[in-house]
């Protein structure tokens, strides 16, 4: 082989190599570009993946709201009634037959007094 050939054959040697280096690279960038898009898609569908699961959450923990709120206010009604009936006011009976019974009760206490300072 002729110094001319030799020559020659060491550049495209060099360019070969050149090339390779240059296409590994290029390989490496677009791994990179693959790494983090699959990191990317990863992280989207964890986060997908945690806000469904916090939602589900919160439904469950707003059902247990709704319920416990559900039986408070029904145990305040209860006892609201309660005092209610205590007290004689509850709905069953009108205020005016409540009035009528009061003011009965009255009349016959007068008499009594009536009759009581009659007596002396």
């Amino acid at each position: 082989m002729t110094k001319t050939q030799q020559i020659k054959t060491k550049l495209n040697e060099a360019e070969d190599f050149a090339r390779k280096i240059w296409l590994a690279g290029l390989g490496a960038y677009g791994k990179s570009i693959d790494e983090a898009q699959g990191r990317y898609e990863q992280l989207s569908a964890d986060t997908q993946k945690m806000f469904e699961e916090l939602v589900v959450k919160g439904e469950s923990l707003e059902q247990d709201a709704k319920g416990k709120f559900k039986q408070t206010t029904s145990e305040v009604e209860d006892r609201v009634s309660d005092v209610r009936k205590k007290l004689g006011l509850d709905s069953t009976e009108s205020q005016d037959q409540k009035i009528e019974e009061l003011s009965a009760k009255i009349d016959a206490l007068t008499e009594a007094v009536a009759k009581l300072a009659a007596n002396k």
